[in-house]
């Protein structure tokens, strides 16, 4: 790798996306980003162990206020530490998100470099991108918005091109003049510019100063900069996250930064990039990037294929077997709530199939039976009138905030760990098949003081078994409203 001897290049991963189109497995409350898709590790920890070098600072993370409990457990899985979590009130596109962050960064040092990454990429050759950021630091230093390209390797119409001024150019070691973006093409004229030889694709990465970036927006969305300043400056740091004010944010447009400056702007590079690369966008580019085998089946978790070509069969359930019979060019994915049939290439269109289960207001649109909280997580076990049941595992020394329900009363069942349970003036420990009974209206927390996981099956009893039927009096996450 380069040597690069000036000030750390600060990442900011942005980490917002829904990723419909890896729909079962990706969900509003799962995101694609957070998903073990590929191997041990999700594509968020992949971005953030790729920076994890001396060149760069402490990673900065946009996210929303969904998920930053789920970034912070993350990265403690691979014990990493950001610089700053920084919480969007609401989603409003890339556009907020970068610049949000290049503001924070700009109060805190008005030279500093900033590497926009997506959380959802995968990029296998980390030493080789970070060589590629190594070549373009000098240019962005320089005041140059640098985006860097991935060199094609088949005509795609789910991403937008970057062309240049000559074939030479796509396989420079230096950032290149832009001649223009080309939106997401039809097939055809995909197959003319891969053919043309001077297309790159745009993977939506940046490297620039912050100087340049807000100067950026000043220039080309003035509108966008005064509404994220005013969030930035009513931001409060709570729990360890930066919370952006949410008057000012709600006044940004939802706009990609693509659209809001980087079309307009003049002082724009293009670094090419020859490595591997894949945005995961959809279930065909998961069957391409997870290497299929001789017969071009890609088989995951519990699933076998019989006389399968090109097909990708996916359990996620364990011991849910899933086999596949004369399928050709198949996707079949099966999680514990839904099951996804679909030929390979139709995998772009799932939008278009969550949208309609929004629609018939289905669950399973948005929300996987498994929810992380910040104290660890719980999976529905079944849910049907008047009661559920509810699997729950607590991390080592965490808890659940002191609250009551005004609607449910609550059995627990302790499977496994150390449970320390209080209900109302009452505080008692209880371990491996002890048993509780929460009644209707009773303050109650469960902790676990342990270095171990608490795994428990709570069943739920009432006429009202909402997620919002929880009033909080104390939490350790920040999490109680005024009542």
């Amino acid at each position: 790798m380069p040597d690069m001897t000036g000030p750390k290049i600060h990442p900011v991963i942005l980490c917002g996306g829904a990723g419909t189109r890896l729909w079962p497995t990706s969900r509003r409350n799962q995101p694609k980003q957070f998903a073990m898709v590929i191997d041990g590790y999700s594509l968020f920890q992949h971005a953030i162990r790729m920076v994890d070098a001396e060149a760069f600072a402490a990673p900065v993370v946009v996210t929303g206020a969904d998920q930053r409990f789920r970034v912070m457990e993350q990265m403690g899985r691979i014990e990493r530490a950001p610089g700053v979590i920084i919480v969007e009130p609401d989603a409003r596109n890339t556009a907020p998100a970068v610049l949000s962050a290049a503001l924070h960064l700009h109060s805190v040092d008005s030279d500093a470099l900033m590497l926009v990454l997506p959380s959802d990429h995968r990029i296998p050759d980390g030493e080789g991108f970070r060589a590629a950021v190594a070549a373009a630091a000098d240019r962005a230093a320089a005041g140059d918005l640098v985006t860097f390209g991935i060199r094609p390797v088949r005509p795609e119409t789910g991403y937008g091109y970057l062309e240049l001024s000559d074939p030479s150019a796509m396989a420079a070691g230096v950032p290149q003049s832009l001649v223009r973006f080309v939106e997401k093409p039809d097939a055809i004229k995909a197959q003319a510019m891969v053919d043309a030889g001077r297309h790159l694709w745009n993977a939506g990465i940046f490297l620039m100063s912050v100087r340049a970036v807000i100067a950026a927006y000043g220039a080309h969305a003035p509108d966008i900069l005064a509404a994220v300043d005013d969030a930035v400056a009513e931001a409060r740091t709570e729990g360890g996250f930066l919370l952006l004010g949410k008057r000012g944010w709600l006044q940004a447009t939802s706009i990609s930064v693509d659209f809001a400056i980087m079309e307009k702007a003049s002082n724009l590079a293009v670094m090419p990039y020859n490595g591997a690369w894949s945005d995961l966008g959809d279930w065909a580019s998961v069957w391409r990037d997870g290497g299929p085998d001789d017969e071009g089946n890609l088989l995951v978790g519990d699933s076998l294929a019989f006389d399968c070509r090109d097909s990708m069969i996916r359990s996620e359930v364990p011991d849910q077997m899933v086999v596949g019979l004369d399928l050709d060019q198949m996707v079949v994915v099966a999680t514990n709530d839904a099951v996804l049939v679909a030929p390979r290439t139709s995998s772009q269109r799932l939008s278009m199939v969550v949208n309609e289960l929004r629609k018939r207001e289905r669950a399973e649109a948005d929300r996987g039976r498994r929810d992380h909280r910040p104290w660890g997580w719980y999976e529905s076990v079944a849910v049907r009138e008047g009661f559920q049941v509810k699997q729950i595992v607590v991390s080592p020394h965490q808890a659940l905030s002191l609250q009551s329900h005004n609607h449910r009363a609550e059995h627990w069942i302790i499977l496994s760990g150390n449970a320390r349970i209080t209900i109302d003036d009452g505080i008692q420990d209880i371990g491996a098949g002890g048993y509780v009974f929460i009644p209707l209206g009773a303050i109650h927390r469960l902790e676990n003081v342990t270095d171990e996981p608490v795994v428990m099956v709570e069943v739920q009893i009432g006429n009202y078994l909402g997620e919002d039927d929880i009033i909080r009096y104390s939490d350790r996450y920040a999490r109680v409203e005024a009542v």
